[in-house]
């Protein structure tokens, strides 16, 4: 369970897909025997698979996840996290009228919910290896391929690892964002990370001024 009041709440599955495809890097959690088990794996997603999408990615043989996943299939939860930055009282113009501020943390995060699948078909996971390098791969000058490696490397690479899919059952959406703050503390916020000058307070600051500009809750 996530502590998600409403106006930080996004359900739109276009704005979730984008966050994902944008920041691809997850937190995976799969309860097991009492623990977490928890592994850090860029997925791919596939919106066309499923009713909410089907998240693509791989594990290394030798991991224990994909093991304890045949073992006892349960849902577990994918954590992809956005833009984030930290908000200073003094950019609220409410703090110079009344001094009645504190400081917070703006930050966005995705969580997909899902039972993941094993793959250890080998074309099956030369699929998913070949388009997780398509996608990755796609903004260089000279795209790297699989098929650029001897095909023999390639075999003994697919060997040492298992494909790892999850269909998406829920998705839920945390935009926190300023959105409970009045429009000249939102703007004021803007400022403040705009002038702090680096990439998370800038990126925060982006999506801070699209969501004033199109007056649309996030």
């Amino acid at each position: 369970m996530t502590y998600l009041p409403n106006h930080f709440k996004e359900t739109d599955p276009a704005t979730l897909y984008a966050m994902v495809r944008d920041y691809p890097l997850a937190s995976w959690v799969v309860p097991h025997q009492g623990e977490l088990l928890v592994n850090h794996i860029p997925f791919l997603l596939d919106e066309s698979r499923g009713e909410h999408g089907t998240l693509v990615g791989h594990v290394a043989r030798a991991n224990p996840v994909w093991q304890a996943l045949q073992a006892a299939p349960v849902s577990g939860v994918a954590v992809f996290t956005g833009p984030q930055a930290y908000i200073s009282p003094n950019w609220y113009p409410s703090k110079h009228a009344h001094g009645k501020e504190v400081p917070t943390y703006n930050y966005v995060a995705v969580h997909a919910h899902g039972s993941a699948q094993v793959v250890q078909d080998a074309e099956h996971v030369l699929d998913i290896v070949s388009r997780l390098t398509q996608r990755h791969e796609a903004g260089q000058a000279l795209p790297w391929a699989v098929a650029d490696a001897p095909k023999d490397y390639i075999d003994k690479m697919l060997a040492a690892i298992v494909g790892i899919e999850i269909p998406v059952q829920r998705w839920v959406g945390k935009w926190k964002a300023s959105q409970n703050k009045q429009a000249p503390e939102q703007r004021g916020v803007v400022a403040g990370l705009s002038a702090h000058g680096g990439e998370p307070e800038s990126r925060m600051a982006q999506l801070m001024s699209q969501n004033l500009a199109s007056k649309v809750p996030v």
